[in-house]
């Protein structure tokens, strides 16, 4: 074990119940009381190919898979090849034997053992599941309960199948491995489903989604909570009727969000430019996959950064914030859903596969999350939309109401009126930028970064998931520099950033052209000494992460 932690790697084909076999071994880790960051790999086909779920545990938080892994169960040849070197020295290896020529670890026949099971689709996840716990001492009786608890579907052969791997694992094996011992106790959630529930606590009464991996399990996870919070869940046809539904919604009095990938929002830049005009609060949820077009549609990137910030045609609001852990996307989703609707402009929390997918330990307070408000109309004189304040932010005023309501996607007056008057043209606009200097002014007394200090003189610029990756490889290589973090890009806090102007900054992202890069030389000013960059898809590894780190510091 590295450091203390424990890793646990699954491999096999799709539809081989890998994924679930990862899930229940987090779970199990949680129950001893120990910290869990989970991250699935998978291709993007429905049976076959190759799957694997890497789980690292340890007794103190763990931001990071680790692919070192303690123990290894693989289910055929090729899940073999890639994961061979990824076993740590005294790891142990459980394989098919009927599927990989005899090797050095516990061959186990899955595949005739399978055949005389009715249930064969997830069987051999249920498989790996006893092995890890036979390779820990698992307590049998309470193996077998689990596999009872998550496995409903053919109990009797999943619970015999289980029985039988655990006796033949423990039969075979030299010596087991024994856990760090915990007693943390909280919940387990990925990105997408801490992003949802802070959505749910700032008062999110819409939600509207095409499905687009990585962002497709907020649909889903919200569908399955719609009836306990009274929200609307809806799948409409395409990306251009989600984003214009929920400006619809919004036009109600809905708090609305929708959620896709970078070429469900390309489809949606126009409504969202709709969204700046018509002054709509809109959250958008842009879960960033390799690209351009359909890319690798099942792994991580952060190449939409500059999509992002300057997605839409106009100068209007774009408040784009991005979460650098899972935590932190509990209580940004909430705040994210109360500045649209406090500054009446779309905005976009911007995430990528990795964050979205990966899962890990939290501690969550529903009670320190914002509930997204907006200033309403006093009912006093006419009611004008646009009325121009001194903040720049118009009162709203719902449906139904004897009072005309007009949102108007052309320019148009304070009434809403379509004008192409130049007076009411420059009016409006400087209007609209009011809100830009007003909501600066107002994340001065917000925390815009997240600051690790550190005692030599380097700075490590990142943002999103790359974050909890650097976090990690620090604590791995005992390394103690700076880390600086936006949380948000556009505004992007120059105020706090120019302290780093003449410092030894280093950057690391996930994009080949270095746009996080070139957005901090821009408008933040900051000399970048050299930036780590990996564009393959796969999340940053924290052991060869840190090295590459030390050879840039040292």
């Amino acid at each position: 074990m590295e450091d203390n932690i424990f890793t646990f790697i699954v491999g096999g084909k799709a539809g081989e119940g890998v994924k679930k076999a990862g899930e229940i071994a987090a779970h199990l880790f949680m129950e001893e009381g120990l910290q869990v960051f989970l991250m699935d790999d998978y291709m993007s086909l429905i049976r076959g190919g190759h799957n694997f779920t890497v789980v690292s545990t340890a007794n103190r938080e763990i931001n990071s898979q680790y692919l070192n892994a303690d123990v290894l169960v693989v289910s055929d040849k090729r899940s073999f090849e890639n994961h061979k070197d990824h076993l740590s020295s005294k790891g142990i290896l459980i394989y098919n034997s009927e599927e990989i020529e005899f090797i050095s670890g516990i061959p186990i026949p899955f595949s005739s053992m399978v055949k005389e099971y009715k249930v064969k689709g997830l069987i051999y996840g249920v498989g790996a599941v006893a092995s890890l716990a036979a390779s820990i001492s698992y307590d049998k009786p309470k193996l077998l309960q689990l596999i009872e608890d998550e496995y409903p579907s053919g109990k009797e052969d999943n619970l015999k199948f289980a029985g039988e791997i655990y006796d033949m694992v423990n039969e075979k094996l030299d010596k087991p491995f024994s856990l760090p011992s915990g007693n943390k106790k909280g919940s387990f959630l990925t990105g997408n489903q801490a992003i949802s529930l802070g959505a749910i606590a700032a008062g999110l009464d819409s939600y509207y989604a095409y499905p687009m991996t990585p962002a497709s399990s907020i649909l889903h996870y919200l569908a399955s909570l719609a009836p306990d919070f009274g929200i609307s869940v809806v799948h409409p046809e395409s990306e251009i009727a989600v984003i214009n539904m929920a400006i619809g919604s919004a036009f109600a009095g809905a708090r609305s969000m929708v959620g896709t990938s970078g070429g469900g929002f390309a489809l949606m830049t126009e409504g969202f430019s709709l969204a700046g005009m018509a002054e709509s609060p809109i959250l958008v949820i842009l879960s960033m996959r390799c690209g351009p077009a359909t890319g690798v549609p099942t792994y991580t990137e952060q190449a939409d950064l500059n999509f992002a910030i300057s997605a839409g045609h106009g100068d209007f609001l774009r408040i784009v914030a991005s979460p650098t852990s899972i935590q932190q996307a509990f209580y940004l989703s909430a705040e994210m859903l109360d500045l649209v609707w406090k500054y009446q402009s779309p905005g976009i929390l911007l995430t990528d596969k990795h964050l979205s997918e990966s899962a890990m330990s939290v501690d969550l307070d529903p009670n320190k999350c914002a509930w997204a408000e907006s200033k309403l109309f006093d009912g006093e004189g006419e009611y004008k939309r646009y009325l121009d304040t001194e903040d720049g932010i118009s009162p709203l005023l719902f449906p139904p109401s004897k009072q005309l309501i007009k949102w108007n996607s052309y320019e148009h007056d304070e009434l809403g009126i379509t004008t192409e008057n130049p007076e009411k043209i420059v009016l409006m606009h400087e209007k609209r930028y009011k809100k830009d200097e007003n909501l600066i002014e107002y994340l001065k007394r917000k925390q815009t970064l997240e600051v690790i200090r550190g005692d030599i003189p380097w700075n490590i610029f990142t943002y999103g998931s790359t974050y909890m990756s650097v976090k990690e490889a620090l604590k791995y290589g005992n390394i103690n520099p700076t880390i600086v973090a936006p949380i948000y890009l556009s505004p992007l806090p120059v105020w706090e950033l120019k302290e780093f102007r003449r410092d030894n900054n280093l950057v690391i992202e996930q994009s080949i052209s270095g746009q996080f890069s070139k957005l901090l030389k821009e408008k933040a000013g900051l000399q970048i000494r050299k930036t780590i960059k990996k564009y393959d898809g796969r999340p940053f590894d924290p052991i060869t992460l840190s090295n590459k780190i030390k050879e840039v510091i040292s």
